[in-house]
């Protein structure tokens, strides 16, 4: 008879969703110095924690692996649809929220992927102009035939110079929402 484990797999030390909590601890504005506090709070008194050199070395790591992922190359790559919006983030202290602009694909077989996101200037042309070209020049040469979008005019500005051929659908969510308003 074996035993196998119901928790943790062979030989792991922690769950994934253990190694999850700190990219997001970061990400929620949680200092260097705070996070062995934070962890304590959320894993219980006795839970190991983290020094500042560790996670300094552990932000170096996600940025790297963040800069890689925004170099990839993409011609290998086809979107049949892409929906894009700008998501409004609220970061540490700040007054005001910054601009996360999203684009997300699907491939010919179905898959969504995250395609590519920056933060903008509000939801601009100019801003969706810089990660559509971004996304152009690091490959991503033929042009979706639908992209689905909120209605927001900086985009399909954008979209009208980088990928012409492309067909513009608005986002039912949201037209729904603007008719249910309207009435």
């Amino acid at each position: 008879m074996t035993f196998t484990w119901a928790i943790l797999p062979k030989w792991a030390r922690r769950t994934k969703s253990l190694d999850a909590l700190p990219p997001v601890l970061s990400l929620r504005g949680i200092s260097t110095g705070d996070f062995q506090e934070a962890l304590a709070a959320l894993l219980g008194k006795g839970a190991p924690g983290l020094s500042p050199s560790v996670i300094g070395r552990l932000k170096d790591d996600w940025q790297s692996e963040y800069d890689r992922w925004q170099r990839r190359e993409l011609s290998a790559r086809r979107y049949v649809y892409i929906w894009a919006d700008g998501v409004y983030l609220q970061a540490h202290m700040e007054d005001d929220a910054a601009c996360m602009l999203v684009i997300i694909g699907a491939t010919p077989e179905g898959k969504k992927e995250l395609v590519g996101f920056q933060v903008g200037v509000r939801e601009s042309a100019q801003s969706w102009r810089e990660l559509l070209v971004d996304l152009k020049a690091r490959g991503l040469c033929t042009a979706p035939e639908i992209a689905v979008e909120d209605g927001a005019m900086g985009f399909w500005t954008a979209l009208e110079e980088i990928f012409p051929g492309t067909r513009h659908q608005r986002c039912w969510d949201h037209k729904i929402a603007n008719v249910l308003n309207k009435s």
